[in-house]
């Protein structure tokens, strides 16, 4: 029987107590307490108090297709009374995954033909690494256990992927990196110290990674992974060209090319898959989140056709030791075919529309004393806050911008991503009107000239 008091019994309560979130401080949530969300439609969210604000990040760069798409849960709760589960352990299989598996590999660029489901983008870059250890044991080349990814890179918070991971908080007080997990430079071109020209950013790359390839041992290095754009390292734009020179020289160097697309695909940048930009095929790809647009969980390992022969070979008729127990999970499968519908039909065109609108309306605000740079592509951006515009002097630190900016914004009704750098992040979903384009837009003007009155930022103001 609970005897807590009314107030231990509330949810915010409740939430401080029990509830660890992921990617917090767990004493300043607990200071804070938890913002509630009771519903959503569109791009609006509600909060328990009864707040609406358009959700300008599509919850965590997620629910793409927009809240309240009644077809998506007519789909999951169809199949949850067909048939809510389903291992395919065993060989045993569900229509539903079968027929996801099969539209992803249509659809998807090259030969991409084969799909491993995972439960997110964070186990599907762990899957990626277990897979390409197995090809270069099944090629007989076991020392090939290497890997390179690209500094403020993201590649989740898995045990091991989180070293890929190129971020110092997802490292500290963990022991990661593995001493078997290098980084080269970001392709970052607002501070890059070659400036801003792609072509110098796009050799000095390459260069770099061939650099670090000697180091290594060419026959040691396994593979290379790339965000085709650099999410929550800030939405760091590669010049044009640069993904495809970096998968250039993986293949001239024989070093699988990962392409992590957990945040890129399905429309967030334009196509459904963000490698079509540069019109690459990746050795193998990883997606998620858009996957579902976040209705359920689900990811997925895109494989291509030579690293799945190498390890159905390799392993002949000894089962390759590697599986979930959601894996292709038919719930999660039927909302992603209803999803690719919903994409496939208005949604892809849609979400091309208005993000030109969103880049060119943030790209409107450059005037505004607080912003140094306006990057990004289709409905995936980025405004970068500055105090000294010449000198990109970033925001001072004891504004504690992560915070008081997601503050600011979700007061004005605008959710948004705040990195602790002074950077606005936005990824609204495909759904979006013009309307609601327009009023992400203003809003954050309304942010920037409330923070343009902080005493904090007065004081350094250039």
């Amino acid at each position: 029987m609970l005897t807590k008091t009314p107030l231990a019994n509330s949810l915010t309560e409740l939430d401080r107590r029990h509830l660890v979130h992921p990617v917090s401080s767990f004493r300043g949530h607990e200071a804070r307490g938890v913002r509630l969300l009771t519903s959503a439609t569109g791009a609006t969210v509600t909060d328990s108090e009864g707040r609406q604000l358009i959700d300008g990040f599509a919850g965590l760069w997620c629910v793409n297709a927009g809240y309240g798409q009644e077809s998506i849960v007519e789909a999951a709760a169809r199949q949850m009374r067909e048939l809510p589960y389903a291992t395919g352990y065993f060989d045993l299989g569900a229509e539903a995954p079968i027929r996801l598996a099969a539209a992803l590999a249509e659809r998807a660029p090259g030969d991409l033909n084969h799909v491993y489901f995972t439960l997110g983008g964070s186990d599907a870059v762990d899957s990626t690494i277990r897979f390409i250890r197995y090809y270069w044991h099944a090629k007989g080349q076991p020392e090939r256990d290497q890997f390179i990814s690209v500094a403020s890179g993201y590649h989740g918070s898995s045990s091991t992927g989180a070293g890929l991971t190129a971020l110092p908080l997802f490292h500290d007080g963990f022991g990661i990196p593995f001493d078997w997990q290098h980084k080269i430079s970001s392709h970052a071109l607002y501070r890059n110290p070659l400036g801003d020209d792609p072509a110098a950013v796009i050799a000095a790359s390459v260069a770099e990674l061939r650099a670090k390839v000697e180091e290594i041992g060419a026959g040691r290095v396994a593979a290379f992974y790339v965000e085709p754009i650099q999410g929550s390292g800030g939405v760091l734009v590669p010049p044009d060209g640069w993904v495809k020179a970096m998968r250039e020289v993986c293949a001239e160097l024989g070093i699988l090319f990962v392409a992590d697309e957990v945040i890129t695909a399905f429309g967030r940048t334009g196509p459904l898959f963000a490698c079509e930009d540069e019109g690459i095929v990746p050795d193998l790809m990883t997606v998620a989140k858009g996957l579902t647009s976040g209705y359920v969980p689900m990811g997925a390992v895109l494989m291509a056709d030579h690293v799945y022969e190498v390890i159905a070979e390799g392993a002949g008729a000894k089962a390759v030791g590697h599986g979930f127990t959601y894996s292709a999970h038919p719930v999660s499968a039927a909302v992603g075919l209803e999803v690719l519908a919903l994409y496939e039909g208005g949604l892809l065109e849609n979400g091309r529309a208005m993000g030109a609108r969103l880049q060119a309306g943030l790209r409107s605000l450059s005037d505004h004393p607080l912003v140094g740079d306006v990057r990004g592509r289709g409905m995936l951006a980025a405004v970068e806050l500055v105090t000294d515009k010449a000198a990109k002097t970033p925001l001072p630190a004891e504004l504690n911008a992560a915070t008081r900016l997601f503050d600011r914004a979700w007061e004005q009704g605008l959710v948004i991503r705040a990195f602790p750098q002074g950077v606005f992040g936005y990824a609204p979903p495909l759904c979006c009107t013009a309307e609601e384009i327009d009023a992400i837009v203003e809003r954050t003007g309304k942010v920037l000239d409330l923070t343009l009155e902080d005493p904090e930022i007065r004081a350094v103001l250039r």
